[in-house]
């Protein structure tokens, strides 16, 4: 069974930097399926029954025992596999949560309750297995032990039971899942660490669904966010929690089994409504409506930090958490610029196929794919390097992370000079791991204006333009860390190039072309445009009115369209589901022009690459902004908010 994710137009770089993302759950209607969990009837087959142990100063206690000790910042505990006995080394996940976290919920007559919980202690649990290297283990132990163990060939799923102090554990490949598709489809440096600060909004249905149990709802959020956390770990991005709603009286907006409709009415109300009272990056729904067709997640590509596409839409399709957790993982990648890894770009992976594979995967299954590919990686370097994501460059506010204060948890919080981790871990000259305050004649410790324990001079770049958008940055002398990342504001002009500047990058026709027919490709005379868009099919058009039929194009939204160019390679190099469209359009004075367009089979979870990119400058004081239903709400005159446009 493998559930495929369509493609659509959906938390990077060498210093550290902050994804603040709004992670908004939203939960309808029947929110399972027979094939979506596992079989809990034949034990035999699908699971086996185990009881854990802590180990607690060599001694063996129940799993019931963690939460009389506070569910402290480290454990170990003992499974037995096979046979063979395991050991989990766990630490807590102190970064999950984030600082000014909130919980909100709302009472019948829709009245907002919003509480800033004053919680010290949390559940949520990352780590290894003893002796089994390049293991991961992600795991809650808010009602008994519930995660996921990764070794290097077998993959497993732990939950509890309602007996006692036993537990199930399945192989990967028996939690099935709902099959389904990514919205989206086509289109190395290790970065630095960056973080994610989410918030989380559950719809009435997930409510209903955990028996009215606002307790229950939040532990599945944070359990998912967990997970999210653990896959981006390894591209060094954190995923932190700065709230989480319930929708406890209704919908907060339209979702539909339509997933296109979905995700464009839940990226309305994200800067409509949630943008305004939170501050934050990326907002992703998960929803309990089952999508038409196949498709189990959909969001845009290349657009985090923007206020129009920065989301996307996910199916809670699992019993489990896990699986809308990997869904989720796969879906932000799209927003992180992540195309599909497809057969003919010959991506890297350390899973094989067996053990799920990578989460860029269009098409999966069970086992839950729990790592990224190499072209995942170089997708994610190129998005950095033309500029998106560029309100993730900044330093997030660590010291007031939620989870209280703690030396030796890799955090410089309030009141600590350094933190390299604990004794064991640290690798850092300059920090005294077991009182995190600097050596001896040490000055700095962390960032990218300190170098051998000393402050670079003021002056030293630390941050180099990625585009003609974006501005160096340098150190100032008095901070180790490299100042807050600077572009240019919307609209400016691109330097050099026939543009403007939105969110950092500079959008052109001429770099479409170029992305989609290669070196020598360049857009096509305005009279391409207007004839091939003018035709409302499938190869021209101006997106899709609210019936979900192709639109025409207004003669002067004729650019905001389909891309049409000339030149470049005999077919478009973006992939074997791009095909190309030529057009052959006679001239007045005699001859004929070619118009080559492009039509990309993505599957569901995200728009035509063949259609022109948001903030890409479309007319005559005219950019587009966003992907609506219908284009023709996508752009607008300029001028009535730049007047530098031209």
């Amino acid at each position: 069974m493998s559930t495929r994710y369509s493609p659509m137009c959906v938390l990077l770089p060498a210093v550290c930097a902050r994804v603040v993302s709004v992670l908004t759950l939203c939960c309808l209607g029947r929110l399972f399926t027979a094939a979506a969990y596992p079989d809990h009837h034949n034990t035999s087959k699908h699971y086996e029954v185990i009881e854990p142990y802590l180990l607690i100063g060599g001694q063996q206690r129940p799993v019931s025992h963690i939460k009389s000790l506070g569910h402290p910042a480290s454990l170990k505990v003992l499974i037995k596999v096979n046979g063979e006995q395991l050991l989990l080394a766990l630490w807590k996940n102190e970064g999950l949560f984030a600082s000014h976290y909130t919980e909100t919920h709302y009472l019948e007559d829709g009245v907002a309750v919003t509480t800033l919980p004053n919680v010290t202690i949390h559940c949520y649990y990352h780590g290894e297995v003893m002796g089994h290297q390049g293991s991961d283990v992600t795991i809650s132990t808010c009602t008994g032990l519930r995660g996921l163990i990764s070794l290097e060939d077998e993959v497993y799923v732990l939950e509890p039971t309602q007996e006692g102090n036993t537990h199930r554990l399945y192989r990967g490949q028996h939690l099935k899942l709902t099959q389904g598709t990514c919205g989206h489809g086509h289109n190395i440096s290790q970065p630095a660490e960056m973080f994610n600060t989410a918030v989380f909004s559950s719809h009435s249905a997930r409510y209903q669904k955990q028996g009215k149990d606002v307790e229950k709802v939040k532990q599945r959020l944070a359990e998912i966010a967990n997970y999210v956390d653990k896959f981006y770990r390894s591209l060094n991005i954190r995923v932190a929690l700065v709230g989480l709603e319930v929708w406890s009286d209704g919908d907060k907006c339209s979702i539909t089994q339509d997933p296109f409709t979905s995700l464009h009415e839940f990226l309305d109300w994200r800067k409509l409504k949630l943008l305004p009272l939170r501050a934050h990056d990326n907002a992703q729904l998960i929803s309990g409506v089952y999508f038409q067709g196949t498709t189990i997640g959909m969001a845009p590509i290349m657009s985090m930090c923007t206020a129009e596409q920065s989301g996307g839409i996910v199916m809670d399709h699992s019993d489990n958490p896990l699986g809308a957790a990997v869904t989720l993982a796969h879906e932000l990648g799209h927003n992180f610029g992540m195309n599909h890894d497809t057969p003919e770009r010959g991506c890297g992976c350390r899973a094989t196929v067996d053990r799920g594979g990578c989460i860029m995967t269009p098409s999966t299954g069970y086992p839950f794919p729990t790592v990224f590919s190499t072209c995942s990686k170089k997708d994610l370097a190129a998005s950095l390097e033309k500029g998106v994501g560029m309100c993730l460059f900044n330093m997030p506010e660590v010291k007031v992370l939620y989870g209280g204060q703690k030396c030796g948890n890799g955090y410089v919080e309030e009141g600590e000079q350094c933190d390299c981790g604990d004794l064991e871990e640290c690798l850092n000259p300059c920090c005294n791991a077991s009182t995190c305050t600097l050596k001896e004649e040490a000055v700095c410790a962390h960032g990218q204006c300190c170098e051998n324990c000393q402050l670079k001079p003021a002056g030293t770049p630390c941050r180099e333009s990625s585009n003609s958008c974006d501005l160096p940055e340098f150190c100032t002398g008095a901070d180790p860390h490299c100042p807050a990342n600077v572009y240019l504001h919307d609209g400016h002009s691109c330097q050099g190039v026939d543009g403007h500047c939105y969110n950092g990058i500079c959008q052109t026709h001429e770099q479409q072309c170029i992305t989609l027919w290669g070196q020598g490709a360049k857009p096509a005379p305005g009279i391409c445009f207007e004839r091939v868009n003018s035709a409302g099919d499938p190869y021209g058009n101006c997106g899709k009115d609210t019936k979900g039929s192709f639109a025409k194009c207004e003669a002067r939204d004729a650019k905001c369209g389909k891309i049409q160019c000339q030149g470049g390679a005999n077919r478009p190099v973006i992939g074997t589901n791009a095909v190309s469209i030529e057009t052959n359009i006679p001239l007045q004075e005699g001859g004929r022009i070619l118009c080559r367009g492009t039509h990309v089979y993505l599957g569901d979870d995200m728009p035509d690459p063949g259609l022109v990119l948001t903030g890409t400058k479309c007319g005559q004081n005219m950019v587009k902004i966003s992907l609506k239903q219908s284009l023709t709400k996508a752009y607008y005159n300029q001028t009535q908010t730049h007047s530098d446009l031209t």
